[in-house]
């Protein structure tokens, strides 16, 4: 009878062992190659396409809604419908592995459609402070293996909101903090005003400065009630994507009433960048109030 005790004897020992351990190699060659592989994403947000550009996972990008902005030399990514109004059809024809967007993202049976056919579907929470933005950041370099970037961009957004608060002492020292009203302005339709709990509010604040529009969420105010308020700066967007030659201008001959506010007395009418506005607190948003913030603190008229 063959004695299967040959199986483990010493002359083999050390065959068998090279022999597993080529083949365990094999496997964790195949395991990283997959791991590498590059992913396909669909970005639904403007402020989480920005910070999937500023992780430098452009190239990962097949599709972005169209909310989003992307730097030049990216046409070829497609451009899909509103974030939360999206199309499945239109999605899975780009054979994405991965969709990020905020908890706005929608509509809900779409994101079925979606995780039903194995894309990976990633809300993340909409953010509004710099715990929750950074916080988001490192999930989004978790998903996207780009761990090392998201903790560079993280400590330059800290040291960003260290900056602004350092302005921010420097404007309180200046006695009231500055008057600030916003206004969206959409074609054919008349001026709102940002109030509390809007992306404009968050800027202003965050830059140190006073929403006086006095209400929650946008409103329609004339040009009489702009002038009762007073305010020392007034800032404005379009929601148009095309650019506006003069938007302070057009804004006065519009409504030439803010002419006499102080703003329009010292030329404080400004105009914020729109993606400022879109997705929360973001890279934009940012970079806009350390921008209001130096002015507030460069401008005496107050």
């Amino acid at each position: 009878m063959h004695n299967p005790s040959f199986l483990t004897s010493n002359s083999l020992k050390p065959k068998l062992v090279s022999a597993l351990g080529f083949v365990t190699a094999m496997l964790l060659s195949s395991c990283a190659v997959a791991d590498e592989s590059p992913q396909r994403v669909v970005s639904a947000g403007a402020g989480v396409t920005e910070l999937v550009v500023a992780l430098d996972a452009v190239d990962e990008l097949v599709a972005v809604d169209s909310t989003s902005h992307l730097p030049q030399g990216h046409d070829d990514i497609a451009k899909l419908g509103y974030h939360r109004m999206l199309s499945a059809e239109g999605i899975l024809a780009l054979s994405p592995n991965l969709l990020l967007g905020t908890d706005a993202m929608g509509p809900k049976a779409t994101l079925d459609v979606l995780s039903g056919a194995k894309v990976n579907v990633v809300q993340l929470p909409h953010a509004n402070t710099q715990s929750q933005l950074l916080s988001n950041i490192e999930q989004i370099g978790q998903l996207l293996q780009r761990q090392g970037e998201a903790e560079v961009l993280q400590n330059n957004i800290k040291q960003s909101f260290k900056d602004i608060a350092q302005k921010q002492q420097q404007i309180a020292q200046q006695g009231d903090a500055p008057k600030v009203l916003f206004l969206l302005l959409q074609a054919d339709r008349p001026a709102r005003v940002g109030g509390d709990e809007t992306a404009a509010d968050i800027i202003i604040k965050l830059a140190g400065g006073n929403n006086i529009a006095g209400f929650s969420g946008y409103k329609s105010v004339s040009q009489e009630g702009i002038l009762a308020l007073n305010p020392d700066v007034i800032l404005i967007s379009n929601r148009s994507d095309k650019a506006v030659d003069d938007p302070v201008g057009d804004l006065l001959k519009a409504m030439p009433l803010l002419a006499h506010t102080p703003a329009g007395e010292n030329k404080q009418i400004q105009a914020l960048k729109p993606q400022a506005l879109l997705g929360g607190l973001g890279l934009s948003a940012i970079e806009a109030a350390d921008k209001l913030a130096s002015d507030f603190i460069n401008v005496k008229q107050y």
